[in-house]
């Protein structure tokens, strides 16, 4: 018989987590559920290709825009309330896209999506570093990464499937319900980690503070930076699922699987590596290999977009895959280091680097996408650009770290005890 204690250990270390992996999955699995609907809905509204990548475009913007404020807010109310008023705003945007009449009405209701989706997404991360340290803190978070991987991958699959009942506005109902069943979960099965007296006022002056206090750290932009960089190169081919699978590869609308199985299910690979290495390795050297792994990743896509191979399956999607198995295995540790930073302003940190990645992003899907996305060659070099620029920043990271461990000497470290 498991005692009390047991069993709340056991919540944590595997209730908690699921939930918050399926929480930070609505952000992504949000952007491209509509990529099947694409077509249909450019005969709806008489749009074409350039004018529908703006559901994409809308979306991250405001996901953007608003993220800097979701997680010092929960700094200051707690985790639970910013994400269930969050995901109430985000079932209402969804109703809102499969009721739209026009492009423009989707539009709106794409920017309320992207505007609330962050406080389940984004406060989500802070959880776990709430809760534990460590390699306990590096294992859960590479379990969430793990189911975290798993959206962008059914994203379309759902996407189709749905539309083989019905219309495209059934694909924004769907989202509605999961919406609705976000709030059930986070309300019945996620206690508050967040205590009051940890907990800031909810102030202007005090928000800003924080978010300028991470902004002025130059090992944060080092951190988030170098993170953004390397996810953005994968996050190319996502946000541009629908030029590069149907335009480029010639695919259908139910193929979408043939790019985001191999590269997402290399990602989750990758998590699950990062939770094995808990303990065992150094978070310096699990990076820099899982950095090195995306390094090749984006010369071996070069090197295949530039031969007869470009186009042919599964070649063309080797390199992306790649650079997502290297993600996998830096992305929870990253996140990890970034939060370390500033102990007390978790939720600040999570928002700025967030931020930071989502405008990435959305410049990725405006000012980028449209211009390679012709060709096989210029995805794969704008991806090895990413991943090049990223690994620079994380050695002159790790430059700047061990100088500075040169001059003050090596930090005592505490034991760290295993699951």
């Amino acid at each position: 018989m498991r005692t009390d204690a047991e069993r709340q250990t056991r919540r944590l270390l595997v209730v908690v987590p699921a939930v918050l992996a399926c929480l930070s999955m609505i952000g992504p699995f949000s952007i491209d559920t509509p990529f099947p609907a694409f077509p249909e809905m450019g005969e709806d509204f008489g749009a074409g290709a350039g004018q529908l990548q703006l559901i994409v475009t809308v979306y991250l913007a405001s996901f953007a825009a608003m993220s800097v404020l979701h997680g010092p807010i929960s700094d200051a109310i707690g985790r639970r309330p910013v994400m269930v008023v969050s995901l109430c705003v985000y079932v209402v945007a969804s109703v809102a896209c499969a009721f739209a009449p026009s492009l423009g009405w989707l539009l709106v209701g794409r920017a309320l999506q992207g505007l609330s989706a962050g406080g389940a997404t984004i406060v989500s991360r802070t959880v776990i570093r709430d809760l534990f340290e460590g390699a306990t803190a590096q294992r859960l978070m590479s379990r969430v990464a793990v189911i975290f991987g798993i959206a962008p991958a059914i994203g379309p699959i759902v996407g189709g499937l749905v539309l083989q009942l019905g219309e495209w506005p059934l694909v924004f109902w769907f989202q509605a319900i999961l919406g609705v069943a976000l709030v059930l979960a986070v309300v019945l099965l996620l206690p508050e980690t967040h205590p009051e007296e940890r907990r800031v006022a909810l102030r202007v002056g005090v928000v800003l503070g924080s978010l300028a206090a991470v902004a002025r750290e130059p090992a944060f932009h080092r951190l988030a930076w170098a993170t953004a960089l390397i996810f953005g190169a994968q996050f190319l081919y996502i946000g541009g699922a629908a030029i590069f699978v149907v335009d480029v590869l010639g695919e259908g609308e139910l193929d979408f699987w043939k790019l985001f199985v191999p590269m997402i299910g290399c990602m989750m690979l990758g998590s699950w590596l990062c939770g094995r290495a808990a303990g065992r390795m150094t978070a310096r050297k699990l990076v820099s290999i899982g950095c090195t792994i995306s390094f090749v990743g984006g010369v071996v896509g070069i090197l295949v977009a530039a031969s007869p191979l470009a186009t042919d399956l599964p070649w063309a999607i080797l390199g992306v895959s790649l650079i997502a198995l290297g993600n996998g295995m830096t992305y929870p540790t990253m996140q990890l280091l970034l939060l370390d930073l500033f102990p007390g302003r978790l939720g600040a940190v999570v928002s700025m680097s967030s931020f930071l990645a989502l405008l990435l992003n959305a410049i990725t899907a405006v000012a980028i996408t449209p211009h390679v996305g012709h060709s096989a060659l210029g995805f794969a070099t704008a991806a090895l650009v990413g991943v090049g620029a990223g690994q620079l920043l994380w050695a002159w990271h790790c430059a700047i770290e061990s100088r500075d461990c040169v001059i003050e000497g090596p930090a005592e470290l505490e034991p760290v005890e295993l699951l």
